[in-house]
């Protein structure tokens, strides 16, 4: 599919079929994130697979009640390394290289889900605390997104979007 026809047909995805997402299919949005930019090359992210039914309750739990993580194949929890792009940029690396780096992993792995056939949605209400239970996360990283990943159940229309040329400002 085209790119520009992907991003056209890419919706979030709040319903999920039961069906799993085989391990070959998730290892290729596994390589979409490892093909992400990031700053200097550090990729100052890590991402934590939950695929078991009660983790997944438990994230539902800690995305502040967003139950369709439930039916959801498996979820890819985005977390910021903020020590690792510190050492490289010290405090701007710490408060904003990790988080974009982290933010354009997610990115790029719901645009390949979106590639797949696969339905996903970014989630980044949710209790950080609670995140790092579920995932077990050392707490030197910090969760940014949530990505739940299944095969849609649904089809939602498009969301309307701005004009490009309301937030285009020539200078």
């Amino acid at each position: 599919m085209d790119f520009f026809e992907l991003i056209k047909r890419r919706r979030s995805i709040r319903k999920y079929k039961p069906d799993r997402v085989p391990a070959e299919v998730l290892e290729k949005i596994y390589e979409a994130i490892r093909l992400a930019p990031s700053a200097g090359n550090l990729q100052a992210y890590e991402v934590f697979l939950v695929e078991d039914r009660e983790r997944l309750g438990q994230l539902a739990e800690a995305a502040l009640g967003q139950d369709f993580l439930r039916q959801a194949s498996a979820a890819l929890v985005f977390c910021a390394a903020p020590r690792q792009a510190g050492r490289e940029y010290g405090r701007r690396g710490e408060t904003l290289y990790a988080l974009q780096d982290a933010t354009i992993a997610c990115t790029y792995a719901h645009l390949a889900a979106a590639a797949l056939g696969l339905g996903s949605v970014w989630i980044g209400a949710f209790d950080d605390e609670a995140v790092w239970q579920v995932i077990g996360a050392p707490k030197g990283l910090k969760p940014v997104a949530v990505l739940p990943v299944g095969y849609p159940a649904e089809n939602p229309p498009p969301t309307p979007r701005r004009n490009w040329k309301d937030f285009v400002h020539p200078v």
